[in-house]
């Protein structure tokens, strides 16, 4: 089986693990610290220069809480004199008017909030501090003031999963380009929601659920750390998709990205396939960003697809897919082995 072409399209920066919140399911468990061996300016540009030599990715400035780093905008700034499309991932309590402005002068061109509670009570109680939810909402009216696109990001567990419907009302409301859906992963402090994570059918009715919201929604849809919603995807597109706004981003993409066509660069520049994926496949600063994507061990058998495990091995549906990695290594201790969280049977199999 020929392996994936590796064309980098995302890259995830945690430009800093410091916090204003203490959100419970953190997967850096975060605090409101300093943290130390952090990137500085000078490498945080150099790094932006290495990857700028390999592609012209999307950046995700992250955290942490991002704008909790001084020098923030000057880094988005020159991401953006780079030809990178830059991105701000944020919990928005930060945002004022000021800070609204300077997200649009430093040329970010997206920025995601999250939002885990169609209300104060369950927005709160995920963030783990009161007045999380008031403050992101003033974010995202500021943001909104600048004419700053911007998307919410919901993280899904069992304290949640009833309000979904009323988080993409809001984001509609609110006036969002995008509603994005994250399936828990169980790494950091959400070690400590295990728990709390959907079951299999309730993973598959909860996509099953998105897809047909992305039939009429008037915004960009999309399942992360859920890449059977791309199998979903393929068994029923042809349901008059193409006309829909998420159509085009399914179409031509696929499931797991991690190490494929995504990378996440931890605040101490270890590269990692995606956030959740706890493996060290490389140190930018001792490497470099080309040489850590092109010939990181672990990057490149996410890669070979015919070394995946169990079911998703000998899924037809593996290639649009791939079954979320990082779930695989938390719950089996094996990147390759199946999707813990899957109830497809193969027809291969």
């Amino acid at each position: 089986m020929k392996a994936l072409d590796a064309n980098i399209r995302l890259v995830a920066w945690e430009t800093t693990r410091s916090c204003n919140l203490a959100c419970v399911h953190c997967r850096g468990a975060s605090l409101g610290t300093s943290y130390p061996d952090e990137l500085d300016t000078i490498e945080g540009k150099r790094l932006l220069d290495e990857i700028a030599s390999v592609g012209k990715p999307i950046i995700i400035l992250t955290g942490g809480e991002p704008l909790v780093r001084p020098d923030i905008f000057e880094l988005a700034s020159y991401g953006a004199s780079k030809g990178l499309p830059m991105a701000l991932a944020t919990n928005g309590v930060l945002i004022t008017p000021e800070v609204a402005t300077k997200i649009k002068d430093s040329g970010v061109r997206r920025v995601s909030v999250s939002i885990d509670g169609s209300d104060a009570a369950h927005h709160d109680g995920f963030r783990g501090v009161s007045g999380a939810f008031a403050g992101a909402l003033r974010g995202i009216a500021n943001l909104a003031s600048q004419r700053i696109d911007f998307q919410l990001n919901t993280t899904i567990t069992k304290r949640n999963i009833h309000q979904l419907e009323n988080i993409l009302d809001l984001a509609i409301e609110l006036g969002a380009v995008a509603h994005h859906i994250f399936l828990l992963v169980p790494t950091g402090r959400g070690e400590d929601l295990a728990g709390e994570e959907i079951n299999a059918e309730q993973y598959e009715e909860t996509l099953e659920w998105f897809y047909e919201r992305s039939l009429t929604y008037p915004i960009e849809l999309k399942a992360t750390c859920a890449p059977h919603y791309f199998r979903v995807f393929h068994q029923r597109k042809d349901e008059n998709t193409k006309s829909s706004v998420s159509y085009a981003l399914h179409a031509h993409s696929r499931g797991c990205l991690g190490g494929i066509a995504f990378c996440f660069v931890s605040h101490r520049g270890i590269a990692q396939p995606c956030g959740y994926f706890d493996r060290d496949c490389g140190n930018i600063r001792e490497r470099g960003f080309r040489d850590v994507w092109e010939n990181s061990e672990i990057f490149n058998e996410l890669r070979h697809l015919e070394m995946y495990k169990g079911k998703c091995g000998v899924c037809e549906f593996l290639r649009v897919c791939g079954g979320c990695r990082a779930r695989a290594l938390a719950k089996e201790g094996d990147y390759l082995a199946e999707e813990p969280l899957c109830s497809y049977q193969p027809r291969r199999k």
